[in-house]
C-alpha cells in the first residue's frame, strides 16, 4: 500500500521561495509506485494542502490531517523541505514528535542547536572543532565598535544568528561600515554574530544517514564571483560549485573527519551540509544546515550524484530512514 507523504514547504522566513522550489522538486521526484505525495504549504497565516489544480485545503493542526471531500487523510511520514523557521529551527520537529509522526529531518534539539549559529559553535568548541573568532550581540546591546574590531579584526562578517541563505550577512572592510551591517543583520534576527574573516578555500560537506550508516558525501569547493558566498552567489549563478573539490588528499581526509565528527557529536540524523574554510591547512567550521537546498542544482544533491546516489534514491532513503 502506498504511503502518504506530506512534503512541507514555505515557512516564515525570507527563505520561503527557495523552500517552495525545494519542496516542489521533492514532490515531482518521489516514486509514485511507493508514495502518494502531498504538497503542504506552511505559512504564518495558513497551513494548507495544495492539490494539482492549486486548490487549497486547510490542515487540521490537532493531528496534522486534511479533509478532502468526505475523505480524511493522515500521513505516514513528513518530508521536511522548509529552510529557516519553523522547519529548520526545531518547531516543526517538536510538533511532529509530539504527534508521533515520523519526519525526515533531525530531532528537535539538534535543529534548535544547529539553527542557532553561536550556540552550535559553543557546543562544538570543547570537542576541538576549529571556528573563526566571534563576537555576539543581542538587539539593544551597546555597540562598542572598537571592542568588536579588537576581537575579530577587519575584514569581518556580520551575520544574523538565526537565518540562512546568506540573508542578513555583510562583509565589513572598514570600521565606518560596521554599524550599517549590524542594522542589516538585526532586520533578520534579534541576535547577531560577528566573525573574523578566514582567508582560504571554502568547502561544503554533506553528511547524511544512508542505509543506516553515516555517509560523508563528495566535497564541494565554493568559488564565489562576489566578495563572499552571498545570496547572488548561491542562487543567481555568481559562483562556481566544484564537486569534487580541488583538495589535497590530506585536506580531504581532514575535512571529512571533521564533518563526520560534528555529525556524531550532535547526534544528527537525516541531511546535513556543513561549511568549512581552510586556514593554515586546518578546516574551520562556519555553520551547519540541516534542511539544505534540494533542487537538482543544489549542493547536497550535486554531492549525492557524485557519490552515485540519484535524487529519487536520496529522497527515498530519507523517508525510509525516518520510518525506521
Amino acid at each position: 500500500m502506498k504511503k502518504n507523504i506530506a512534503i512541507i514547504m514555505g515557512g516564515y522566513s525570507s527563505e520561503y521561495k527557495i523552500s517552495l522550489t525545494s519542496g516542489n522538486v521533492v514532490f515531482e521526484t518521489l516514486d509514485r509506485e511507493k508514495y502518494k505525495p502531498y504538497r503542504i504549504h506552511i505559512f504564518k497565516n495558513k497551513w494548507v494542502y495544495v492539490n494539482d489544480e492549486d486548490m487549497e485545503f486547510p490542515i487540521d493542526k490537532n493531528d496534522f490531517s486534511i479533509n478532502v471531500g468526505s475523505f480524511k487523510i493522515k500521513f505516514d511520514c513528513v518530508f521536511n523541505a522548509i529552510h529557516g523557521s519553523p522547519g529548520e529551527d526545531g518547531y516543526m520537529q517538536g510538533y511532529f514528535e509530539l504527534l508521533g509522526i515520523p519526519h525526515t529531518s533531525c530531532p528537535m534539539y539538534q535543529a534548535q542547536i544547529t539553527f542557532n549559529k553561536r550556540d552550535c559553535l559553543s557546543v562544538l568548541k570543547p570537542y576541538g572543532i576549529k571556528t573563526a573568532e566571534s563576537y555576539f550581540l543581542n538587539l539593544g546591546d551597546t555597540i562598542n565598535e572598537d571592542a568588536i574590531i579588537a576581537k575579530v579584526g577587519l575584514p569581518c562578517f556580520v551575520k544574523a544568528n538565526k537565518a540562512g541563505s546568506s540573508f542578513g550577512v555583510s562583509k565589513v572592510h572598514k570600521k565606518e561600515d560596521l554599524q550599517n551591517a549590524i542594522s542589516i543583520a538585526f532586520k533578520e534576527d534579534d541576535e547577531i554574530i560577528i566573525e573574523s574573516f578566514l582567508d582560504g578555500t571554502e568547502v561544503s560537506v554533506g553528511v547524511i544517514t544512508y542505509k543506516g550508516k553515516i555517509k560523508v558525501l563528495p566535497i564541494t569547493e565554493i568559488v564565489s564571483e562576489n566578495d563572499f558566498f552571498d545570496y547572488e552567489a548561491k542562487y543567481l549563478g555568481k559562483s562556481q560549485e566544484i564537486t569534487p573539490a580541488r583538495l589535497t588528499p590530506e585536506q580531504e581526509d581532514k575535512v571529512n573527519k571533521e564533518a563526520k565528527k560534528v555529525y556524531e557529536i550532535l547526534k544528527m540524523k537525516g541531511f546535513s551540509r556543513s561549511e568549512f574554510i581552510f586556514k593554515d591547512g586546518i578546516p574551520h567550521l562556519l555553520e551547519m544546515n540541516t534542511v539544505p537546498g534540494l533542487t537538482k542544482e543544489s549542493i547536497l544533491p550535486q554531492q549525492a550524484a557524485a557519490a552515485g546516489i540519484s535524487l529519487p534514491d536520496l529522497f527515498d532513503n530519507a523517508i525510509e530512514e525516518a520510518l525506521k
